[in-house]
């Protein structure tokens, strides 16, 4: 059977703007290098997931775009203009873009599934996304919330479907409410554990995470 019968889009806010609630232990320039490794390891993670066919990079950032612009089986999309709404918090900024990134998914691959992936998921687990993305296929929408149990991480629409984006405070249960199903993954799978506040950039640390992300943390050096 084909497994990789997956668009995965990941949405990256430009990283001169990202991560603000780092500032206590990052100062902007660390925190604009953080987002940014991040969201490329993040990536390469999905690539090199058995399901996934391709993926889609929404983003404003160049330094992002141009990076993954050179990776195999992605696609970069510019991030859609702000509108006035922008200003309450930029979640509906996120929503836009992810579903533009749906919306460009769809279009290039009409009968694969489509799915959001957060771009803050430094030393995620292929073999875990892979596992969440087979469950999801039992479901016309789903999604996995954080560890916390309240956000979002990954979003999923299975083929003739359309996702309904609701990202924010208490995303999980919007999701829900909306029509998606929960799918279930161990409260300490990398997919659950994205980077938001210092706790999430400390458990980061203590866990040995590799890649870019591991390798910029090593020459921050201690945090705080």
């Amino acid at each position: 059977m084909l497994l990789a019968r997956w668009v995965l889009v990941v949405p990256v806010k430009d990283a001169r703007r990202g991560k603000t609630r780092l500032a206590d232990v990052l100062e902007p320039r660390a925190r604009a290098a953080l987002v940014r490794a991040m969201a490329l390891d993040t990536v390469e993670a999905v690539l090199a997931t058995p399901r996934v066919a391709r993926v889609l990079v929404v983003t404003a950032d160049p330094e992002v775009t141009a990076a993954a612009a050179a990776l195999p089986r992605v696609r970069v999309l510019p991030e859609p203009p702000p509108a006035p709404e922008d200003a309450a918090g930029g979640w509906a900024s996120l929503d836009r873009a992810v579903s533009a990134g749906a919306a460009a998914a769809r279009g290039e691959a009409p009968t694969a599934h489509v799915g959001v992936l957060l771009g803050d998921l430094p030393g995620l687990d292929p073999a875990e996304l892979d596992a969440a993305l087979a469950a999801a296929e039992a479901h016309p929408l789903a999604v996995l919330p954080d560890a916390e149990g309240t956000g979002t991480t990954l979003l999923t629409a299975r083929a003739g479907s359309t996702l309904r984006p609701a990202f924010g405070g208490g995303s999980a249960a919007a999701h829900r409410a909306l029509g998606h199903a929960e799918i279930a993954l161990p409260p300490q799978a990398t997919l659950r554990h994205d980077v938001d506040v210092p706790a999430d950039l400390a458990a980061l640390v203590a866990r040995g995470v590799g890649g870019r992300t591991g390798a910029l943390l090593r020459r921050l050096g201690p945090l705080g």
